[in-house]
């Protein structure tokens, strides 16, 4: 039986904190997409496909341990392929070990089983403070 969006979104988030970004990456369909309309400073705003998903993935676990998804509400659209959900991730960051909280609202399309098109909107400034890289982004942002 194919998985409903939610519950593809439910695994993806559950691979997350197991650190199997092979196995996220597997979740997309050949031709799917992941976009990040609030990415800054150089980060991609867009991944075409597949293995796009699974470069950008690749180097995740050296920045973020992800330890938990403590919150998670999904709204169901119109489309029955479609749900967006709000989250918040929460762990620690590996160069500096300190504690941090992200929070996402999510758009995921899912077709055959694979996630089709992702959309992720997430704080620049959040990630850049969980990552250890504020001066980064100031500089990225010239300001």
């Amino acid at each position: 039986m194919e998985r409903s969006p939610e519950e593809v979104l439910r695994r993806m988030l559950e691979l997350l904190e197991a650190k199997d970004m092979d196995g996220i990456a597997g979740m997309w369909a050949p031709d799917g997409t992941a976009a990040f309309p609030f990415a800054e400073a150089g980060a991609p705003t867009r991944l075409d496909g597949r293995e796009a998903v699974r470069d950008y993935l690749s180097g995740y676990t050296d920045v973020y341990d992800v330890t938990g998804v403590p919150a998670m509400r999904v709204h169901r659209t119109g489309d029955p392929e479609t749900v967006v959900a709000e989250y918040s991730a929460e762990g620690r960051t590996v160069r500096t070990g300190v504690p941090y909280r992200m929070d996402y609202i999510t758009v995921v399309t899912v077709r055959d089983g694979f996630i089709t098109e992702f959309r992720d909107y997430w704080s620049p400034v959040q990630a850049a403070r969980a990552g250890g890289g504020l001066e980064a982004l100031r500089k990225g942002l010239g300001a």
